[in-house]
């Protein structure tokens, strides 16, 4: 099994690895690593040590494949299949008064529970490459669900996951932790994921606490992001909703 989500080929060349893999096909990505491996992108453009991201919308033009890919904006040959637009903000020492950061933490993860992933299939992928601790709800339980989520594994080799790589890696799985139908019956897809973030998360874990909605096709999970000081932004999802 491989020890990152991404294997490195050269300067802007990926080769994603089976811990990538999604739950919809065992041959598709988890939009969450490639988020991830987008947002390392944007860190690493230009040489201000003062900016932060403060919203970076995704947009899936086509299913990710577990291929060789190219960033810049994600490519799998020469096919666009995701990209990034990022806001980066500069941050400064304020001196701002208490309290404008809302709501009280969240129990920590060792509070939470390990539930069962919706079976894929497959011995490896995303659903083993992340360590996931219930507060409220599961992956097959419907409705709003608050949950941890780790990485296990880095995503390219050598390297430890930046702040952000850890928050995007996670948020793009609120649709799928506070689903609202059932999975044998129903597809509920992503083609999009916008994160805000008023700081980046101290400590490796990352909370979701998600509630997905749904009319006529379409659907919208809406995620608050914590970490283990508080919240510390949202992320937003679009669904595409079908039959299987």
């Amino acid at each position: 099994m491989s020890d990152a989500f991404y294997s490195v080929l050269g300067p802007d060349r990926f080769q994603a690895t089976e811990l990538t893999r999604g739950p919809w096909d065992p041959e598709l990505q988890h939009a969450g690593p490639p988020a991830a491996l987008l947002g390392r992108a944007v860190e690493r453009h230009g040489d201000r040590g003062d900016l932060q991201v403060a919203r970076v919308t995704f947009e899936i033009m086509r299913p990710l494949p577990i291929a060789e890919l190219r960033v810049a904006t994600l490519l799998a040959g020469e096919a666009e299949v995701m990209r990034a637009t990022a806001l980066r903000v500069r941050t400064a020492d304020l001196d701002l008064p208490a309290g404008l950061v809302p709501g009280p933490r969240l129990p920590g993860p060792d509070a939470g529970r390990s539930m069962p992933f919706f079976p894929t299939g497959q011995e490896v992928g995303y659903h083993t490459a992340m360590d996931v601790r219930f507060v409220a709800g599961s992956f097959l339980e419907p409705g709003p669900a608050t949950v941890w989520m780790r990485m296990r594994h880095p995503l390219v080799p050598g390297e430890a996951p930046s702040p952000l790589c850890r928050v995007l890696v996670a948020a793009d799985s609120g649709n799928g932790v506070s689903a609202a139908l059932d999975y044998r019956r129903w597809r509920f897809i992503n083609p999009d994921l916008t994160v805000y973030l008023m700081r980046l998360p101290a400590g490796d874990w990352v909370a979701l606490e998600a509630a997905t909605t749904a009319t006529a096709g379409v659907g919208l999970a809406d995620t608050t992001l914590h970490d283990e000081q508080g919240p510390i932004g949202r992320a937003a999802q679009a669904l595409f909703i079908d039959r299987r």
